[in-house]
């Protein structure tokens, strides 16, 4: 089969390596969609993974096309999604079912190989099946769309708040998306690209609710559009300390924030910032990865749900679409911030 394979932290290359060998309790996916992550792009040219030569990408869908040996036969065929953090099922958090904490995990794309590539062994039980009526495109978005859904679920923001969110990436547009899904009305959505703002209103987001940071002084707009009082939960979706600081400053009393943005450096905390925390007795509260138990109640099953129902649009946010041989021009893309992207993805159909 053709893949991408990270030989070294720079050098990633098409090419042709051995179709996986799947184990009893895997299934062999052929892949027909897979996109890029953010963190795709440091792993490649910054930092390389785990181990090496591997194949990246964690978002993908496809069709099952082989079961093990123990793998139940009813997923021959199926088109599904794949949660791709493997859990050990052994630790105290996997006790607990909470395998998105798990701390012996593997992970596809990053431990082990993963998406960039024709087809992927993946264990059966990190399989979803898709409904007739969600594109592999849409599935292939699953794995950000389930930790936006995560997020919202650590705050548990009400219609009735004022909620902020401020980092419009993938994850940012689709934390927005979810509140408006839910009917949070008081919508304040901080962002500093035209393409951005661009998208946002065309989600439901007005043009008042909305601040550019490169032309307006955040903090101002966010005490005028608040009454000083500030945003009831706020979404932390950049990772940088200015930002961090920002949510926090302007939470209101009793208000939460939720830290989403994986960190560019070491975060710190001025010491007026924490006397903030202090003295608005704020819940501040961190999110990574998101849930998925096989309950119809955790994150991903309620993405596929929402996604059958046809009451999101994930697709609206696919910015590039290349031929898995071209994938390399999404890398060089999004290195190189040389053009405006959401979600940059490989379709195979």
């Amino acid at each position: 089969m053709k893949a991408w394979v990270l030989e070294d932290i720079g050098n990633i290359k098409y090419k042709e390596v051995l179709k996986p060998q799947i184990s009893e309790n895997e299934v062999l996916v052929q892949v027909k969609a897979a996109g890029i992550c953010g963190s795709d792009i440091p792993r490649i040219y910054q930092t390389g993974a785990h181990q090496m030569p591997l194949i990246p990408g964690h978002e993908f869908s496809g069709q099952v096309v082989q079961t093990g040996e123990n793998a139940d036969v009813k997923w021959q065929n199926k088109r599904v999604g794949i949660f791709p953090l493997i859990p050990c099922r052994k630790c105290i958090a996997c006790i607990k079912g909470q395998y998105e904490l798990c701390r012996n995990y593997s992970y596809l794309g990053s431990r082990r190989d993963g998406g960039f590539a024709e087809y992927v062994a993946v264990p059966e039980r990190n399989l979803i099946e898709l409904p007739e009526n969600v594109l592999y495109e849409e599935a292939a978005m699953l794995e950000p769309m389930a930790v936006a859904c995560h997020a919202l679920r650590r705050v548990k923001a009400s219609s009735s708040d004022t909620v902020a969110v401020c980092g419009l990436g993938t994850i940012g547009m689709f934390i927005v998306m979810l509140l408006l899904e839910r009917n949070v009305k008081n919508l304040l959505v901080i962002g500093n690209k035209a393409f951005q703002k661009e998208k946002i209103l065309k989600l439901g987001i007005k043009e008042e609710q909305y601040c550019d940071s490169k032309c307006e002084n955040v903090e101002v707009w966010l005490d005028k559009k608040t009454g000083g009082i500030g945003a009831d939960v706020f979404f932390e979706c950049v990772g940088k300390n200015e930002t961090c600081s920002l949510v926090i400053n302007h939470a209101a009393p009793g208000g939460k924030v939720c830290l989403v943005g994986n960190p560019y450096s070491d975060m710190l905390l001025d010491k007026q910032v924490y006397w903030k925390i202090l003295r608005n007795q704020l819940t501040v509260t961190g999110t990574w990865n998101s849930s998925f138990t096989g309950e119809v109640t955790d994150d991903w099953h309620m993405i596929v749900h929402l996604l059958k129902e046809k009451k999101i649009d994930p697709a609206q946010f696919i910015s590039h679409r290349y031929t898995l041989e071209e994938l390399d021009r999404g890398f060089e893309i999004m290195r190189d911030k040389s053009e405006d992207y959401i979600k940059i993805m490989a379709v195979t159909e």
